[in-house]
């Protein structure tokens, strides 16, 4: 597994993953309450992911009562929630995995930087959880309610992601043994931020393709912090 620790302005940074493919990640199939929550989130994000890359007809679209429009936009929420989470939710079973620097920033450094993103991470994603779990408890009421559980869908997503973003930001401070590795590359990831578009944009893809990361760029233009 290898996590990449991306500049995104002066001093400031950032931890990149992209898994191999955009399969979702199988869960266990026990009978516990987790697992079945597990599951239901599995199937979700399957559902969102399905519903991201379906041809969209303008005229249904138009034609879509406002539950639909809700679901759909619900649906795209979980994706880009789930994108962000992805990190921590791989994290959960490594046992090994390498820390991508640039090479202009000292190892240690970058290794302690990490470290204290994964505790602040850590810390939220508790206290997200807590706070998400009572949110699902209460949307049980309202599974009598005719129509999609939307309520429901949300806080089954948020709790059980919270909670496997937890148990990830532990198992990287904890069980996890790094190794770090210095790229160039990622240095000139930061240089490209103090061009202007276009010149910034083609820079970022051409870098992007060279560590062979898809959606780098948009991950860099979205978090990028302005200059002072």
């Amino acid at each position: 597994m290898r996590v990449f620790l991306i500049p995104i302005g002066a001093g400031a940074y950032e931890p990149y993953f992209e898994p191999d493919d955009d399969a979702v990640e199988a869960v266990d199939e026990g009978a516990g309450w987790l697992s079945r929550q597990r599951r239901k989130l599995r199937d979700m994000l399957r559902e969102a992911e399905a519903e991201r890359h379906r041809r969209k007809d303008p005229e249904v679209e138009a034609r879509a009562g406002l539950m639909a429009r809700w679901r759909k936009t619900s649906l795209r929420w979980i994706v880009e929630r789930a994108a962000e989470q992805r990190l921590l939710w791989h994290l959960r079973t490594a046992t090994a995995a390498t820390l991508v620097t640039p090479s202009d920033l000292p190892a240690d450094q970058a290794t302690a930087i990490f470290r204290q993103g994964l505790k602040r991470d850590s810390d939220r994603h508790l206290r997200w959880f807590l706070l998400n779990l009572v949110g699902l408890i209460v949307s049980v009421a309202t599974i009598l309610v005719p129509g999609p559980n939307m309520l429901g869908y949300y806080f089954t997503f948020t709790t059980v992601g919270h909670m496997l973003a937890w148990r990830g930001a532990q198992q990287g401070l904890h069980r996890v043994t790094w190794s770090a590795e210095a790229s160039a590359d990622l240095s000139d990831v930061r240089a490209a931020l103090a061009l202007a578009a276009p010149a910034r944009d083609d820079r970022l893809q051409e870098l992007a393709h060279r560590l062979g990361l898809r959606h780098l760029a948009t991950f860099v233009e979205r978090l990028a912090v302005p200059a002072a």
